[in-house]
């Protein structure tokens, strides 16, 4: 089947309105959550081929987070697509406004290779519950995953319904070619710019899930053994492979060699004296990023402060802290890997206007016990999103053995060149749901409104600025009053009516 063929397909099943009663939905989720179910096994083995992420780690990165999701909205859909009443104004009174929530059509989904099943289902699960179809592009680097998604969801969802499209880089291009209702992509802003441009061919709306440098302050009124920790976790999970892992660190140098020891110590904790042999340290995606990194290693004039030998055959680059200047080639773009720069400041001040002086992150992090330094961080920096005290957890919520709690009421996006648009819980289902205006009104009160047709004259252009003039709300409040108040105003035309008479009389 043809890309426009299969695009095609989906329209018209999407137009037969099938996919927009809720119980519909709700067996499309539980549907989608017994293939996850079903095949966990698979999908964990398919990552660790791709990025040698050990099963367990998948399970709660990607796996348990995604059913979390499905349960969320399993619990929450019957409300959220209920049509919403809004404010009524005078000139409305006897009228229902409401906002009526429209599936959007035919929905494309393009992922990248890091968390290359949630990334996936994540922003599927909102798309088939707000009532789409779906179209599913897999990153062509986790091949593993592709192909495990490429076999097995065809036994669960018919193509006219949810497809996969695997391939490269023509492939994707022809994908683009055709038209989608919503396009939603997760990576990178040179392909991002590539995906708008697309886009804006069919006016196509976009959600767009990129990177950034993602900074951490340290200030030294932290608990450093307790920040390091956090921080090592948070950098090097996936081997650094996350976009909202903490770029770089900005710290004054009195904090600096303390927070480097406790790292130290923590990268040992976690991965023991041997960083290779350990289960839980994964691998870089392929070649290509290994170079792109050891690349840049080689170009750096920082200090190596924590480090080691990289292996190309095994993909395996080691947790890397650098101390460096603000123009060092690391601090250029987003490093995607295992390693962490290390910026000496001389105050707070400096590290907000480093960070407010370029590219907007996806997400902002620092460390302190001063709330006056946390609000200075919000208002004079902007990211996608800021955890205090921690990094990630603004989206991820907290991780166990056995469960992901996922932290569903915030949501997921970025701003600026760290990405446009938002999704996760409520927020996911509104961003792939077109919510229509649509005015009720019945026959009655027809000489209220007698001053909107032509021809006008003075007496109705009086009339219409009385209406309109003044914005009159009304509420449960005033709701009982109404017939008053209408009665009043009904009056009040009718003595000006005639008052304007027996004066043109």
């Amino acid at each position: 089947m043809g890309f426009t063929e299969l695009v095609e397909t989906q329209r018209k099943y999407f137009r037969t309105g099938v996919t927009k009663p809720v119980q519909f939905r709700k067996e499309q989720l539980l549907k989608l959550k017994k293939f996850i179910e079903e095949n966990r096994e698979a999908l964990s083995e398919a990552v660790w081929k791709d990025l040698r992420r050990r099963h367990e780690s998948t399970e709660i990165l990607e796996i348990g987070m995604t059913i979390g999701e499905i349960d969320y909205f399993l619990k929450n859909i019957d409300d959220w697509v209920k049509p919403t009443h809004v404010e009524k104004t005078f000139t409305t009174a006897l009228d229902k406004p409401v906002i009526e929530k429209d599936p959007k059509g035919v929905v494309l989904i393009v992922s990248p290779w890091n968390y290359p099943v949630s990334m996936i289902l994540l922003p599927m699960v909102p798309a088939l519950a707000a009532g789409n179809t779906v179209v599913i592009k897999p990153s062509e680097l986790s091949e593993n995953v592709a192909a495990t998604f490429e076999k097995l969801i065809p036994k669960y969802f018919e193509p006219k319904y949810v497809a996969v499209v695997n391939g490269g880089i023509p492939e994707t291009t022809d994908l683009l070619e055709e038209r989608f209702d919503h396009i939603l992509y997760t990576g990178c802003p040179p392909v991002a710019k590539i995906i708008m441009t697309a886009a804006a061919k069919h006016l196509t709306p976009v959600t767009l899930e990129l990177g950034g440098k993602c900074p951490v302050v340290v200030e030294d009124d932290t608990d450093i053994d307790i920040s390091a920790k956090r921080i090592a976790w948070g950098k090097w999970l996936n081997c650094g492979q996350t976009c909202l892992a903490p770029d770089y660190i900005l710290v004054n140098s009195t904090v600096k060699p303390k927070l480097v020891a406790a790292i130290r110590k923590y990268i040992n904790e976690f991965y023991g004296e041997n960083v290779k042999a350990s289960k839980d340290y994964a691998r870089i995606i392929n070649q290509r990023h290994f170079d792109r990194i050891t690349g840049l290693l080689e170009k750096t004039q920082g200090a190596t402060l924590i480090g080691g030998e990289s292996d190309r055959a095994d993909l395996f680059i080691p947790p890397t802290v650098l101390d460096v200047e603000k123009n060092d080639p690391f601090m250029h773009d987003e490093i995607f890997g295992p390693v962490l720069p290390i910026i000496t400041v001389k105050s707070f001040s400096e590290s907000l206007e480093y960070i407010a002086d370029g590219e907007k992150p996806l997400a902002a992090y620092i460390f302190t016990k001063n709330e006056a330094k946390v609000k200075r961080l919000l208002n004079e920096t902007s990211s996608g999103g800021v955890t205090v005290n921690d990094v990630l957890m603004h989206i991820t919520g907290t991780f166990t053995r056995k469960l992901t709690y996922f932290l569903d009421t915030l949501p997921f996006g970025g701003v600026g060149v760290s990405g446009m648009g938002r999704y996760r819980g409520k927020f996911g289902f509104d961003t792939f749901t077109h919510e229509k205006s649509v005015l009720h009104r019945g026959f009655f009160g027809e000489s209220l409104q007698a001053s909107r047709y032509p021809p006008l004259n003075q007496q109705k252009l009086d009339q219409m600025r009385k209406l309109t003039g003044k914005r009159i709300s009304l509420n449960l409040i005033n709701v009982a009053t109404l017939p008053i108040v209408m009665a009043s105003f009904v009056f009040g035309m009718l003595f000006q009516s005639c008052s304007r008479r027996r004066e043109d009389d």
